[in-house]
This record gives structure tokens, sequence and C-alpha cells, in this order.
């Protein structure tokens, strides 16, 4: 079985750390979220990347909050509302079912997801059917090697075996980066 985040320990999601190394509103510049996307924020989390993304897509774009947990999805909705950002709409989803029309999104970006979901090339085949065509797919991941944080070895998926999930599915990665040696991220268009 796949690991799964705890988020009893949803602090870790949110800190000063993880905002040196994945400032949210760099990485997402970086990844190529612009103005105007329709974004899936798949995984979202506590709204950690959510709200910023919504700040880059601005007015005349939109960002999904997805998640498989109303607990996740509440911090979100809580945070959007104290920042005032109107354009997130939040979606309890199931691993392999998004809840979006086909085409529906330009942009997905998944945040160490996918070593979380059992069939990869499932889960990656339902990304594919959201994005429309030409859209983007940005992965980041824990590198897959030792470390004192994140998931179990074993259930770390490496760059090289990443690329060809993707691939598998129909994406062609267009670049691939670095996080403080700690994650991978690879940009792919469907």
């Amino acid at each position: 079985m796949a690991h799964k985040f705890n988020p009893e320990k949803k602090e870790k999601l949110d800190n000063s750390w993880r905002r040196e190394v994945l400032p949210p509103k760099e990485t997402l510049l970086e990844m190529g979220l612009k103005s105007g996307d329709i974004m899936a924020d798949i995984g979202c989390g506590i709204g950690y990347f959510t709200t910023e993304a919504a700040k880059i897509v601005g007015e005349s774009g939109r960002v999904y909050g997805l998640d498989i947990l109303d607990e996740m999805l509440r911090e979100t909705e809580e945070k959007a509302k104290r920042e005032s950002i109107s354009n997130i709409e939040t979606l309890k989803t199931e691993e392999y079912d998004l809840k979006l029309d086909d085409e529906s999104v330009t942009y997905a970006f998944t945040v160490n997801v996918v070593h979380e979901v059992e069939d990869k090339e499932l889960f990656l085949r339902e990304i594919s059917r959201v994005l429309k065509a030409g859209g983007k797919l940005a992965v980041i991941d824990f590198e897959k090697r030792e470390m004192d944080m994140g998931p179990p070895l074993g259930h770390r998926i490496s760059i090289e075996e990443m690329e060809a999930c993707l691939e598998a599915v129909g994406f062609k990665v267009v670049k691939k980066y670095s996080f403080s040696d700690v994650f991978y991220g690879l940009l792919s268009e469907k």
C-alpha cells in the first residue's frame, strides 16, 4: 500500500524551511503558471500553493483546490477567506476521480502526491483527462534517496521513473528542476 501523508502533521506543510526550499509564488512562476490559467492544485492540502496560484492567475483565471480530505479543504477555504481571494473553488475528490470536466484546466500541479498513489498510470491518465490539449502538468516529489524527511525510501519515485510514467500516458517532459536536493520537479505538456 502506498504511503499516505498524515493530516495530523499538517504543520509540516507550511514552515520556514519549506518556504525557503519551495517558496510558493516563485516555484509556481518558475514552473510556468501564468495569468489567466485555469489550474488544478491536486492534493492542495492546506492551500500552501493554492492561494499564491490564485494571485498569479488573477481575475481572468481560476484555481481548483482538490483534495481527498475535508480537513485539508477547510484549511484552504479558511486561508482564501483570510486573504480575500475569490477565484478558488475547493472540491473533494477521489484518487482516480478529480471531479472536473474533461479538458477543463490549462495547468495541473501536484506536490508530493504521486508517490502516495497506488496506480500511478491511472492517476496520471485522470490528470490528462481534465487537462486541455497543450496544457501543462507540473509534478514535484521527493528525490529517491535516504533522508530524514518524507516517505520511506521504498515509496519514493525517482525522477527517471516519474518521467517514464508521464511519457507512458502521453505527456512530454519539457523541463526538469531540483529543489535543494530534496525535491525534483518535472514540467510536462499534454
